[in-house]
């Protein structure tokens, strides 16, 4: 039965709002939980798309399901509405705040602006900086802060956002502003130490990076403990993956590359289900091995489309197969 989306006519209780921790520490109806990342859509011809794969996950069980916030504060009011949207349907929502182009005082209000909404599990993230450049210098704005340890100690600090469950981000290949892989480790741990209950890494595509990271974070016996919720993106096209990589300085292994450049073999619109075999096949692999070493949560981020995801949750045993005679009608 279709779910039929409804601007809500009040707030839901703060109470509603099951931690992530919780929800990923739950049974889960397949081999491992599964969440997903959607972004507050452009427009209307977008919004429905959000929908439908909102639908689709609902129905196969994810655990949560986060949303993203535009650079600069661009889509603020955008992701506000998605997420209260999504957490009535019901699913757990986690929501992604960052530093850049907010004072305190405005970092303050959208806090409150969340709680009012009974959406307490936030994501504290820096962001990248507004621009064409996203690995570009990193500046505050006069009254703002630098780092997301700032932005967790003001949450845990105001008696609105006390409550409020936390996450950070996690780079497995360490982040491209971190002077070493070490220093890049301490300030993740700063974070965790602040009142961070768990992270989710950016996407990697070498389930080492992966497992090195939970190996330099568990020099700290408690903050160790904490669950590391590993960032998968299935990739679908070459254009797309580029840019993705641009966007988050990781890296694409040599050999996952020559397959994909193989599977184009010179012409990357001809030859796109051949590359999304490919990439279904290395997310699935992947995912086999993160289950084997036992992450917690698999976390895809799907551009907001369901049918990438799907296929490999079908292939790990954990949906139905996806296909436009079975009725689905997304194009990736």
């Amino acid at each position: 039965m279709a779910i039929i989306y409804k601007t809500m006519s009040a707030p839901i209780p703060a109470r509603y709002q099951r931690s992530i921790v919780d929800v990923i520490s739950a049974t889960a109806p397949g081999r491992i939980p599964f969440s997903v990342e959607f972004m507050p859509p452009r427009n209307d011809e977008a919004e429905q798309r959000l929908w439908k794969a909102a639908e689709v996950f609902h129905d196969l069980g994810a655990a949560f399901v986060s949303v993203t916030y535009g650079a600069g504060g661009s889509s603020r009011d955008r992701t506000m509405r998605i997420a209260h949207e999504l957490a009535r349907h019901p699913l757990t929502t986690l929501v992604h705040l960052t530093l850049v182009g907010h004072t305190e005082s405005e970092l303050i209000e959208i806090l409150c602006d969340y709680a009012n909404a009974g959406l307490s599990n936030l994501l504290a993230l820096r962001g990248d900086p507004p621009g064409a450049d996203p690995l570009g210098e990193w500046q505050p704005v006069p009254g703002g802060y630098e780092y997301a340890e700032q932005l967790i100690k003001l949450t845990k600090r105001l008696d609105e956002t006390s409550h409020f469950h936390i996450g950070i981000a996690s780079f497995p290949e360490g982040h491209h502003r971190a002077p070493t892989l070490e220093a890049d480790t301490e300030f993740t741990l700063a974070k965790l130490r602040a009142g961070a209950e768990f992270s989710i890494t950016q996407m990697f595509f070498d389930v080492e990076y992966y497992l090195r990271l939970r190996d330099r974070l568990a020099r700290d016996p408690e903050q160790g403990l904490k669950p590391i919720i590993p960032g998968i993106m299935p990739i679908t096209s070459l254009r797309s993956v580029r840019r993705q990589l641009e966007l988050s300085g990781a890296k694409l292994p040599a050999k996952l590359e020559e397959r994909l450049l193989k599977a184009a073999d010179g012409d990357e619109s001809k030859n796109q289900e051949e590359i999304r075999k490919v990439g279904i096949e290395e997310s699935t692999l992947m995912a086999e091995r993160l289950i084997a070493e036992g992450a917690p949560d698999l976390h895809f981020m799907t551009l907001n489309f369901a049918r990438a995801t799907q296929e490999v949750l079908h292939n790990l045993g954990m949906a139905p197969a996806w296909g436009p005679e079975l009725g689905h009608d997304a194009v990736r």
